[in-house]
């Protein structure tokens, strides 16, 4: 007879506490909330007003495509070690993100740019509401450059702050 598959994770501790204790996570969620509040301050201090929408925007100064990602990236470098595998996909992914973050969506958010312009020429000879694009999308290098750093001091400060989290990555197996 066949003895049924355990999993380690699940005989250990629940998967949810798992969750919510994976401080690489925890330090990626937190470096896209952090950018997203510093997006907020700096509408609230340029427009002197408050809009709450702003937290979900994409685009802006800093990334937080790249903060989260950063820190994400350095949390799993903290707890693997920055020679791991691990850390090589992670790394390469957050140069991904960078590479998409300032080049493919900005191009994106210029050319939404030049649309929204020729269809209000239009619209505005023809009489017809225009329905405009979002041109809000991708990032300057200085914008992706100050979420990367963001990210890596996001990481740095959740690891001091919670080092019992920050222990090395579990060895599958183990």
């Amino acid at each position: 007879m066949i003895a049924p598959m355990r999993l380690p994770c699940v005989q250990s501790q629940p998967m949810f506490r798992d969750l919510i204790q994976n401080i690489s996570l925890i330090s990626a969620l937190t470096g896209w909330l952090l950018a997203q509040l510093i997006k907020l301050l700096n509408f609230i201090i340029r427009e002197r007003k408050f809009d709450y929408g702003f937290l979900f925007r994409l685009g802006g100064m800093p990334s937080s495509h790249t903060a989260s990602a950063a820190a994400c990236a350095t949390s799993v470098g903290l707890r693997s070690g920055f020679g791991s595998p691990v850390f090589a996909l992670a790394a390469g992914l957050l140069a991904l993100i960078m590479i998409d973050a300032q080049s493919v969506r900005r191009a994106a958010g210029v050319q939404a740019r030049l649309l929204n312009q020729i269809a209000e020429d239009f619209y505005r000879n023809h009489k017809f509401s225009p329905e405009k694009l979002v041109e809000f999308l991708g990032h300057t290098r200085l914008e992706v450059l100050m979420g990367l750093l963001l990210g890596i001091v996001v990481a740095l400060l959740v690891h001091s702050c919670c080092p019992e989290w920050a222990g090395p990555m579990p060895t599958p197996g183990a």
